[in-house]
């Protein structure tokens, strides 16, 4: 009986209120707190029970995200590391592959973490220790740059590099805060497995504490062989090449360490390993703190015109380093799908590259940006941003940077324009398509009812415009990549410009076109922080604006931090334990309907795999809106591919329902696209489990109403007769005792619509 069940309804990333989810006017938390909570009709103020008949609960975790304006300013600034983290969990699925796809995101991760000290590095040793405290110009009218200015090179450089180590100490000091309202949450030993079904998969505190030990290690080892390079090159001592090759030591050791398959798993990991990585951090914080007094009392050497020695071919060699990993993650990925004989998934099946390239150029992005914007503002403006490139401005940034500004543009147009050529190109298929569903859908209706019919097939048209697109992006990788080469000709002494009038013979013109091109690029890049910082703030005083940001973020931190220990704490790791413990107190006492929609649906079918098969089988599943079958089963094939769907049918004995609509552009079908009266495209139980839902329900004006009836895309769904239908359905299909006793639970007398919603 469907009163003997509760329908649990978890909502997306749009972070709607529980009572909106419940459809009820007034709810109070009867489990969980402020942040994550269960949520039930107030009694007395709206029925108890939902269209299908069954007990409403809700399950708001969007508070789980929310964030003030400093957190959030701190969390976009980190995206790169974000999108290296999805990197990770977007390979291939399959045997055989993985452990080295999983090594080669990690390595890439760890070039990040040294692209980003060797940012700060440009900005505080090269551009102001070195460059601009020995210019007398950069110096005037500035006190505290004539001080430094005063002082020998090497206790300059030792004080300035206090900067990158600050700027360390509080991107992993907030990586550990900001991620311990999460993990750790209900945690149990485990054996460390990659699946979803793993008992400590969303457990992953201790992991994150080494990863988080062994990028300190590489950041410290980063500035300290960038600082020891200075003194190796100009008075080369043995103490300092003694601590050259001891920061190289430990950057090689974090390195392998990365790739030690038992000590970045999930798992408990082996002593020795543990121990390996404490020693590790014990030993980046000892030579960091060697390598301080070493520049500040043995560290006289004599500033020099130019770049700070041996500085911008550390640059070149992290970015070359990219280049390489790209290129090997790439072809591990397509010859992976080559031997699967696998079809073409989202992004050409190259989800793992595609999101490890965007964070390398968002990140060699931002990095231009604070490195020119600063060298234009020490020099007062003297240089412009055009001529910096090859004159002899006093003040010269690593060169790679003006590959990082060429190819942003390059990127940034290419998918543009591909954007707006490819939408017209697929528009007239996109139409179609569009037209066989109003077929369908709505015959033998009447002539003023053509512009609504039109509307509709105008957003049916757009609403599958993002899958027609994907394949585009492609081409960004292709980029990235080319960026990323052309930045390695750096080390043989070819900048942008030089390489261009070489090629050409032509270098006055050459280099004209090339200062634009460059100055455009540098601009971009700048523009791209300076609009991400805005976001950021604006986002708290914009409700559309915040939507869209926390869309973008609940989604990109969904997955654990097993790539990069910098990027935004996985919510997950406290949800979905939480939501899994509720079902099985709630099944000990009658049915339960999870009931997931837009990305709860996710939640919902990643928690079915943690169950036991006690409560499973008084567990049904109701999903709607649903991105798993059109994104996540594609980008994500690993682990939630059509295996791994049909494994979570299995566990609930194909107790399932999926429903989804035309118009929706976020959800879609999951294992057959078939429509109302049609045969199913799935064969077995599957083909019974998605159900396509007609919207508008008609396009004519009702005689006891003004107008058509709303076109509901991606919500809501619960207003439909073919919810209330599944509800009923799936309740009566469930294994419930013979007597259930009352499912009730006292409330806590707090209101849903109380604290931020994030």
């Amino acid at each position: 009986m469907a009163a003997d069940v509760i329908e649990l309804r978890v909502h997306g990333v749009s972070g709607m209120r529980a009572g909106t989810l419940l459809d009820r006017p007034l709810v109070v938390r009867v489990a969980g707190d402020r942040d994550a909570g269960f949520y039930r009709p107030r009694p007395g103020f709206g029925e108890a029970t939902g269209p299908g008949g069954a007990i409403l609960e809700a399950y708001h975790w969007s508070n789980l995200t929310a964030s003030n304006v400093a957190r959030g300013l701190m969390q976009l600034l980190l995206l790169p590391f974000m999108l290296s983290n999805l990197a990770i969990w977007s390979r291939p699925s399959g045997p055989g592959s993985g452990a080295f796809v999983k090594a080669l995101c990690r390595l890439l991760g760890a070039t990040l973490t040294g692209m980003f000290v060797l940012t700060l590095a440009s900005v505080s040793l090269d551009l102001v220790a070195w460059q601009c405290a020995s210019y007398a110009a950069c110096t005037a009218g500035r006190a505290p740059l004539s001080w430094l200015g005063s002082l020998p090179v090497g206790p300059r450089l030792a004080l300035l590099a206090m900067v990158p180590i600050i700027a360390i100490w509080v991107v992993s000091g907030f990586s550990a805060r900001a991620g311990r309202r999460y993990e750790g949450f209900s945690a149990t030993a485990g054996s460390g497995g990659d699946r979803l079904d793993a008992s400590d998969f969303w457990h992953t505190a201790a992991l994150v504490a080494r990863l988080r030990l062994i990028h300190v290690a590489i950041a410290f080892g980063t500035l300290d062989a960038s600082l020891l390079l200075v003194f190796v090159l100009r008075a080369p001592r043995g103490v300092g090449i003694g601590l050259l090759v001891a920061a190289v030591t430990l950057l090689v050791a974090a390195l392998v360490l990365l790739c030690v398959p038992g000590l970045t798993d999930t798992g408990t990991a082996h002593a020795g390993a543990a121990t390996a990585v404490r020693v590790l951090g014990w030993a980046a914080g000892a030579l960091t703190v060697l390598t301080l007094a070493y520049a500040a009392l043995l560290g006289s050497v004599a500033a020099e015109p130019g770049r700070l020695p041996g500085h911008a071919r550390m640059v070149d060699g992290f970015v070359g380093m990219q280049a390489v990993l790209l290129v090997m993650l790439a072809a591990v990925v397509v010859l992976r799908r080559h031997r699967a004989d696998e079809s073409p998934k989202a992004f050409c099946g190259l989800g793992s590259p595609l999101l490890a390239s965007a964070a390398v150029g968002l990140g060699a992005a931002l990095s231009a940006a604070l490195v020119y914007r600063t060298a234009d503002v020490l020099d007062r403006g003297a240089v412009p941003t055009t001529m910096r490139a090859i004159s002899n401005a006093p003040l010269q940034p690593p060169a790679t940077f003006r590959w990082a500004a060429l190819g942003t543009i390059a990127a940034v147009l290419t998918v543009l324009i591909g954007a707006f050529v490819g939408s017209r190109l697929t528009r007239s298929r996109r139409h179609e398509e569009a037209a066989k569903t109003i077929e369908q859908d709505f015959r033998h209706t009447p002539p003023d009812t053509q512009p609504q019919i039109r509307k509709v097939r105008d957003i049916i048209v757009r609403a599958r415009l993002a899958e027609r697109l994907s394949p585009l992006l492609c081409a960004y990788l292709v980029l990235t990549v080319l960026s990323l080469v052309a930045a390695g000709l750096d080390l043989a002494g070819f900048g942008p410009i030089r390489l261009a009038a070489r090629l050409t013979g032509n270098g006055s013109t050459v280099a004209r076109t090339m200062f634009y091109l460059t100055d455009v690029g540098t601009y971009l890049v700048e523009l791209i922080a300076l609009g991400i910082l805005i976001i950021g703030v604006l986002a708290y005083r914009s409700a559309d604006l915040r939507g869209i940001v926390t869309v973008l973020w609940d989604l990109g931190s969904f997955w654990p931090r097993t790539a990069h220990p910098f990027a935004p704490p996985c919510y997950a790791e406290r949800a979905l334990p939480e939501m899994a413990r509720r079902i099985q107190a709630l099944a000990g006492k009658g049915g339960v309907l999870l009931s997931g929609h837009s990305h709860g649906s996710v939640m919902a079918a990643a928690t079915i795999l943690q169950l036991p098969p006690e409560t499973l089988r008084r567990v049904a599943l109701l999903t709607y809106g649903s991105p798993l079958g059109r994104l996540y089963a594609r980008l994500f094939p690993a682990y939630l591919g059509d295996e791994v769907l049909r494994e979570v049918g299995d566990r609930v004995g194909w107790r399932w329902v999926n429903l989804w609509r035309h118009t929706d552009p976020t959800g879609g079908w999951i294992f057959s696209p078939h429509s109302p009266g049609e045969p199913p495209r799935a064969e077995g139980a599957q083909g019974g489990v998605d159900c396509r839902l007609r919207d508008p329900r008609s396009v004519s004006v009702d005689p006891m109403d003004t107008v058509p009836p709303p076109i509901e895309g991606h919500w809501p769904y619960h207003t439909n007769d073919r919810y209330a239908a599944a509800v009923a359905d799936l309740a009566g299909r469930l294994d419930l005792p013979s007597k259930a006793p009352g499912i009730v639970a006292a409330p806590r007398g707090v209101e849903a619509g109380e604290g931020p919603v994030g």
